[in-house]
């Protein structure tokens, strides 16, 4: 089984949720506030309606006046998380209040109610500094609101000294989970000297509305890198002029944060038609902001001066080793080198396999763009590393590629490229380019170069669509971009998993028709750019960062315990010096 930073990252989506719609929690509320009405009338008990006073209003007064106090502070909470925080809080109440009173009789109630609500405000400050706002001093308030109607309905139905026992448990259980909440930020804070709650502050708000806040937090524990990128550009007297560029660094981590949607920046960023492949980089490349984008393209704008085009190329050729195929065109003195290990996992090469084989080829070509086709994801598991059995396999594929495509002669080259959109969604595992295709025609030979803006490809799907498209061409290879847009939480959309192989082949179909009726004569030329000082995550931080949190996650749970265990002694000692 893997078990890599990607898949560590992978585990931690099991504890995201959506709320549930806020009447549905609210209606909970208020019937279970009328049950406990029912039975108390029923027993003749002398707390008739705390159902409803002690149990229901304290929960619709902390669901009303929890959203504007927590946006008058800047931040914000949904209804529906302020529904099911007042619903779970309410819940809590009921059993610790009432459960005990069938062993115990009536006399305990009062205290138990107070120590109910003290556990019920230590919890809504925790869940409110981890979904709004991790400042505490700025959520005391918000959290408190349930406590605080629960006191006010205790002053009315028992003895005066409920009131003060109460207080003084609020801010006994208030101590225990603010110590809670400082255990929990320690381990960010002293390996990347950030707030981990004010991280998941900002992730919820990604997931909410969009923010990008949290390529601020990528930014500080991030890194500069230096990295080449092998650009082709295509020229032809009628027709579209192409580029086929391939990025050394990640198209992540998710979303439109960082570099999740590099691939059609990219693409708009060119006048010609663009296609921006998957190169040879894991999530340790993901770059921490948008911006970032910028610096690699104004590398390759500048890579293109003084090129020299040539108007020949070979004709396609397909070597392997192993479980790795590579397809290998020359186009003049450079090589594009297309990569796969479909039906076996196709996931990420790590950026020193991908440096390797270019260094290695540069003894023969003047340029190597290495793609890494990303076209059969299995799993979400670890990317291929350095001297590893598969690594061993990608470079002696390669080495044969070098020594194959060397004897290929030359003939005049033409191209065609098209660029068809889909109607499918982020959701559905596309992301905003559709499908590409540069076509190629050497020597009466035709070959596809079809690209899908997606993260990987569901199994059995590059198989199906390129037996498609060898329908129409000698030779061909599916590549995705790797974009992240397509990807919220979860690693795990690729093309074909939301959408069934047969409804992308139309699609896939009309761009290599189209393509190939766009053939006309080309000049190539190619040019490897030096992106300098680009800001990525950096080496292992997304495992470091994984493991972080794995361990946090487990020691939570006993600390927590502990916490509550001194908490509630606490108040039992407190309650025996009261009386």
């Amino acid at each position: 089984m893997e078990s890599g930073p990607d898949v560590r990252v992978e585990r931690l989506t099991r504890y995201i949720f959506s709320a549930p719609s806020w009447p549905r929690s609210l209606a909970i509320v208020i019937v279970l506030g009328l049950l406990i009405d029912g039975a108390a009338y029923r027993a003749g008990n002398e707390f008739f309606l705390v159902g409803t006073l002690g149990f229901s209003v304290p929960a619709l007064v902390a669901f009303l006046l929890t959203v504007p106090l927590v946006e008058v502070f800047g931040r914000q909470i949904t209804h529906n998380r302020s529904a099911l925080l007042a619903l779970t809080c309410t819940v809590l109440t009921v059993i610790l209040s009432l459960s005990p009173m069938l062993v115990f009789g009536r006399a305990l109630f009062p205290t138990l109610y107070a120590g109910a609500l003290g556990l019920v405000f230590g919890l809504r400050l925790l869940v409110l500094v981890a979904v709004a706002d991790y400042r505490i001093t700025r959520m005391v308030l918000p959290a408190f609101l349930q406590s605080a109607a629960g006191i006010a309905v205790g002053a009315w139905f028992f003895t005066p000294g409920f009131v003060p026992y109460a207080l003084l448990l609020q801010a006994v259980f208030g101590l225990g989970f603010v110590s809670l909440i400082w255990l929990i930020e320690r381990p960010l804070k002293r390996a990347f000297h950030i707030s981990g709650l004010n991280f998941l502050n900002t992730f919820i708000a990604h997931l909410t509305d969009g923010s990008k806040k949290m390529e601020d937090f990528f930014r500080e524990i991030g890194e500069e890198v230096y990295v080449p990128q092998v650009s082709l550009f295509f020229s032809r007297d009628t027709g579209k002029d192409a580029l086929f560029t391939v990025p050394n660094v990640h198209p992540g981590p998710m979303g439109d944060v960082g570099g999740g949607n590099l691939p059609r920046i990219l693409h708009d960023t060119f006048p010609e038609e663009t296609l921006v492949a998957h190169g040879c980089a894991t999530h340790d490349f993901n770059l921490v902001s948008e911006s970032e984008i910028a610096k690699i393209g104004r590398a390759v704008e500048a890579s293109r001066k003084g090129l020299t085009f040539s108007g020949t190329a070979s004709r396609p050729v397909r070597v392997a080793s192993g479980s790795v195929s590579i397809l290998c065109q020359r186009f003049g003195d450079a090589l594009l080198m297309v990569s796969t290990r479909s039906p076996e996992r196709t996931e990420d090469l790590d950026y020193s396999i991908g440096m390797a084989i270019m260094g290695e080829g540069r003894c023969g070509f003047s340029e190597v763009a290495f793609v890494d086709a990303h076209n059969c994801m299995t799993l979400v598991g670890s990317p291929v590393l350095p001297a590893t059995l598969i690594a061993t396999e990608y470079i002696a594929a390669a080495r044969e590629g070098f020594r194959v495509a060397q004897d290929l002669p030359f003939e005049p080259l033409a191209i065609g490229v098209s660029h068809v959109r889909v109607p499918f969604t982020r959701e559905q595992g596309f992301g905003s380019l559709g499908v590409q295709v540069l076509a190629t025609e050497v020597g009466g030979e035709r070959a596809a170069y079809v690209l899908v803006d997606g993260n990987n490809m569901a199994p059995g799907v590059r198989e199906r669509l390129l037996a498609v498209v060898l329908g129409h061409v000698d030779e061909g290879e599916i590549m995705t971009t790797d974009t992240h847009t397509v990807n919220t939480v979860s690693g795990k959309n690729p093309v074909g998993y939301a959408v069934q192989a047969e409804e992308i082949v139309p699609y896939v179909e009309q761009a290599v028709r189209e393509a190939v009726a766009d053939i006309a004569p080309a000049r190539v030329g190619a040019a490897t750019a030096s992106c300098e000082g680009i800001v990525v995550f950096g080496s292992q931080r997304v495992s470091q960062l994984a493991s972080t949190v794995n361990a946090m996650l487990a020691f939570i749970a006993p600390i927590s315990f502990m916490i509550l265990v001194l908490a509630f002694l606490i108040s039992v000692f407190a309650y025996i010096l009261l009386q």
